[in-house]
């Protein structure tokens, strides 16, 4: 069949039989097939794809079996992703997958300058004009297990050398950029202050604009530039890609942040920054226990710790033995985690000894950031180890120091949030369900402040599990009331 004016299929057998995947999202969407066609046709406009006319037979011919041509089932993975709130994926709608380059789809990427530049351009610019609702079609697929641990630990694998010195300064004075230094200061400032915004405001507030920022930033880097500058421009790519990927981790959109937080692994390479790069790969480890796979975890944080033994400062290491801890915690592996918890604690105590300022990316990890890590490394091994009140016993002196710390420190409400919602946890595994309920109400009014979907699913979490247990409670039923009315539907991603 011709590909050109509105048919965008193709048939490749004489047997088709219906596809019932499709048909089945097709009849729960409530849409008609006048209906579905004319969204499909709006959204190829959107894209640029002007040669797309479908129509409700066409529609009818997919229904029975036909396969479409890209960037059709793109386009139906977007539009029935975005009706049902979830991914549907062109597989989920019975459609063959398209082959897909490595920028559209997957972690394994090429480790070199110009593809990370292209990459984080095409990424960013998908993120701002066509991610309705955070959704990125076909290439929001977790990747994990050895696909993603192996391509992770080429960042170790040594790049190009670099241009000495005098051959930099003579490649400079060919191709002057046109970046003063106080401009490449604003960039690592306004990284700085949507850093801050974050931790007192959570991810769905400014997203986007970190995404805007990163995409002005790639925009530079293919500009020419003295290498000096690149690797600084490098340098602020890697935050903001990390800040994105963070961001998109804290509203729920696990796939996109996934995706930011290798772009930016790949930046840190380029900047020739691994202390930036175990902090990437750390956060890379938190989103692996939040999905539950803590075995993965577990590798990132020795590829972080094994590429930054020898230049990370304190602070750093410490945040990194606490990550340690929370893999070993939900691998229910006691002994191992309460040697990273010890070690976490020994290693913050030589911050103080550390002549180099840190870099703004790790301050966030305080004293109370401390406790907050290892009161969670107990508080998982209890729940691991079937609720176990010694455990609970463990986590909890530690999650009272670290509620009293955040409750001075204005600049980080979600971290607060987050505690006051782990203590309440730990009330519930110590049967102590009023003091929970105390705890988790405090939350919710922090949360209404918040833009954070991490912060509200562990409100609810906790809710449900104090219902489930203590249902009865004249304390549980009005803390049920109270999330129904200050937490009635999840925060849409921004």
């Amino acid at each position: 069949m011709s590909g050109n004016g509105g048919s965008g299929t193709t048939a490749t057998s004489t047997d088709k039989r219906p596809n019932e995947l499709l048909t089945s999202w097709f009849v729960r969407s409530g849409w008609s097939k006048g209906e579905l066609a004319r969204q499909v046709n709006r959204r190829a406009r959107q894209l640029g794809a002007n040669h797309i006319s479908t129509d409700t037979s066409r529609v009818r011919r997919w229904l029975d079996g036909e396969n479409p041509r890209e960037p059709i089932p793109r386009i139906l993975s977007d539009l029935f992703s975005e009706r049902f709130g979830c991914v549907v994926s062109v597989e989920d709608l019975g459609l063959r997958a398209a082959r897909q380059s490595p920028s559209a789809t997957g972690v394994d990427l090429p480790w070199t300058g110009p593809q990370t530049v292209a990459l984080l351009s095409e990424f960013s610019r998908s993120d701002l004009m066509l991610a309705r609702r955070g959704f990125l079609g076909t290439s929001l697929v977790l990747s994990a297990g050895p696909s993603l641990i192996e391509p992770m630990q080429r960042w170790l694998v040594p790049g190009p050398q670099a241009a000495p010195p005098e051959a930099e300064q003579s490649a400079a004075s060919r191709r002057p950029g046109r970046l003063s230094k106080p401009e490449l200061d604003l960039l690592e400032s306004t990284t700085v202050m949507f850093r801050q915004w974050d931790a007192q405001c959570g991810g769905g507030l400014r997203r986007k604009a970190v995404v805007g920022q990163l995409h002005e930033v790639t925009d530079l880097l293919q500009e020419p530039q003295p290498e000096s500058t690149t690797r600084r421009l490098f340098k602020v790519a890697a935050e903001l890609a990390e800040l994105a990927g963070w961001m998109s981790y804290d509203v729920g959109l696990q796939p996109t942040a996934q995706k930011y937080f290798v772009l930016a692994l790949h930046a840190a390479k380029e900047a020739g920054d691994r202390p930036l790069g175990s902090y990437i790969l750390s956060s890379m480890s938190r989103q692996m226990i939040h999905l539950g796979r803590p075995d993965d975890a577990l590798e990132l944080i020795h590829l972080a710790q094994y590429g930054s033994r020898d230049c990370a400062s304190p602070r750093t290491q410490s945040m990194l033995y606490a990550m340690e801890a929370r893999a070993y915690a939900n691998m229910g592996q006691p002994g191992k985690c309460k040697r990273a918890v010890r070690m976490a604690e020994d290693t913050f105590g030589e911050v103080d000894e550390w002549d180099e300022p840190d870099p703004d990316w790790i301050r966030f990890f305080s004293e109370a950031e401390l406790y907050g890590e290892n009161s969670h490394s107990f508080r998982d091994l209890a729940y691991v180890a079937g609720r176990s009140p010694t455990y609970a016993s463990l986590s909890e002196p530690l999650m009272q120091r670290a509620v009293e710390l955040f409750a001075e420190d204005s600049e980080h409400q979600r971290s607060y949030a987050l505690n006051l919602i782990g203590m309440a946890t730990v009330h519930l595994l110590r049967r102590e369900p009023a003091q929970s309920a105390v705890l988790a109400g405090q939350a919710m009014h922090i949360a209404k402040k918040v833009r954070s979907e991490r912060v509200n699913t562990r409100i609810r979490k906790t809710v449900d599990t104090a219902v489930r247990d203590f249902g009865d409670l004249a304390e549980v039923v009005d803390l049920t009331e109270k999330l129904s009315i200050e937490l009635p539907e999840t925060a849409e991603a921004v």
